[in-house]
């Protein structure tokens, strides 16, 4: 699956099985409240399986219930977002400094090679969301304006919402040859067309593209960032406050967390023809994702079907059969829920702005999308 960077934050430290019988179970919100209520004192937890070609199943550990050491009280009646400001559309609002995006990029992939040029563009078509660079560029101004009221992006923040689409196509050319998946965004994916070995390239170039892109910006300690997350990098270039860093960061993570989860929804509930790429993706490759994890709540015989990674003939028919009769798909997108409303609860403390609220309209859209 994709390089997601939120799977470093969570971690992983032990290859051992957890007991997925004590999964505590996330209940439907009460009146007045979007968000479960807290687990009983002691009660064990799990975690999503690390996304690798190496399958791992990591030890109990708290990304299911790490909201609750903050305050509820946030978190509560999210539905509409707390807000003085007129609806935003996040796209209409970033479209002026998206302009030319992909056009910009394919600048930066100038290469003498037909083919290999071929390979870097075809995913590089326009016809992308282009959702990480629209969250960069609202960012920069929502940091800009409160740093010091300014509403212009600077040529070095809209550098890095090219940078961050860049590395991402990258890591989408490299899970395909992973995943040796046949469709991504609705069409035949680089390894299908070109080969595993020549997409490998591919997604080598655009990443190397990407990097020296990077380095023109001349900052450090961006550079530094880049291996850390990609969302940090804008709050850096536009305003020297580190509780402003703080915020975008974990506005970024929760929004990034949320989006893998409505994922892992997704691959469950959409059919592959209108979610662009094959359904049941992740049983296939042998991984446990939200909804299956809290669906084990439910049918404990999925805890060996998920140690064998579904390899027996019909297992992954009967795990996803499993799952649609659980509520794991339910309570995984409650979880989404949570986190997006931790992400509008960080991005509030900003001052207000039509790019804060279009930044707050974002993760309802994150958690309304159907592909």
């Amino acid at each position: 699956m994709a390089l997601r960077w939120w799977w470093r934050w969570c971690g992983a430290s032990s290859r051992r099985a957890p007991a997925l019988g004590s999964l505590p179970r996330l209940r439907p919100p009460g009146p007045g409240c979007h968000s479960p209520p807290p687990p009983a004192p002691g009660a064990a937890v799990c975690h999503f399986t690390q996304r690798s070609s190496t399958f791992s199943f990591p030890k109990i550990c708290n990304i299911f219930w790490r909201f609750h050491h903050t305050s509820m009280s946030h978190l509560c009646s999210c539905s509409k977002t707390a807000s003085d400001e007129k609806y935003q559309d996040p796209f209409q609002l970033g479209r002026k400094d998206l302009k030319n995006l992909y056009e910009d990029i394919k600048k930066e992939l100038l290469v003498s090679t037909v083919e290999l040029k071929e390979m870097c563009d075809y995913y590089f078509d326009g016809k992308g969301k282009a959702f990480r660079p629209m969250i960069v560029v609202l960012m920069a101004r929502a940091c800009n304006i409160h740093h010091n009221n300014s509403r212009e992006v600077q040529a070095s923040q809209r550098s890095v919402a090219i940078i961050a689409e860049m590395i991402h196509t990258a890591s989408l050319v490299h899970d395909d040859v992973i995943d040796d998946a046949n469709s991504r965004r609705g069409k035949m994916t680089v390894n299908q067309i070109w080969g595993e070995r020549k997409a490998v390239l591919a997604g080598d170039f655009i990443l190397s593209a990407a990097s020296l892109a990077l380095a023109r910006i001349g900052n450090t300690t961006i550079i530094s960032v880049l291996t850390q997350v990609i969302e940090d990098l804008v709050s850096i270039l536009g305003c020297p406050d580190p509780k402003v860093h703080e915020i975008a960061y974990q506005y970024g993570k929760n929004v990034g967390i949320a989006f893998q989860l409505i994922d892992d929804v997704l691959d469950f509930t959409s059919c592959a023809d209108h979610l662009g790429k094959p359904a049941a993706a992740d049983l296939k490759l042998g991984l446990a994702t939200g909804p299956v994890l809290f669906a084990c709540r439910q049918f404990p015989e999925m805890n060996a079907m998920i140690m064998r990674r579904f390899s027996k003939p019909g297992d992954v028919e009967r795990a996803r059969k499993y799952v649609l009769q659980s509520d794991g798909v339910q309570q995984t997108t409650y979880l989404a829920q949570r986190y997006c409303h931790e992400a509008t609860r960080e991005i509030s403390k900003l001052r207000p702005s039509p790019e804060r609220e279009a930044l707050i309209q974002l993760t309802e859209m994150v958690l309304m999308r159907d592909k």
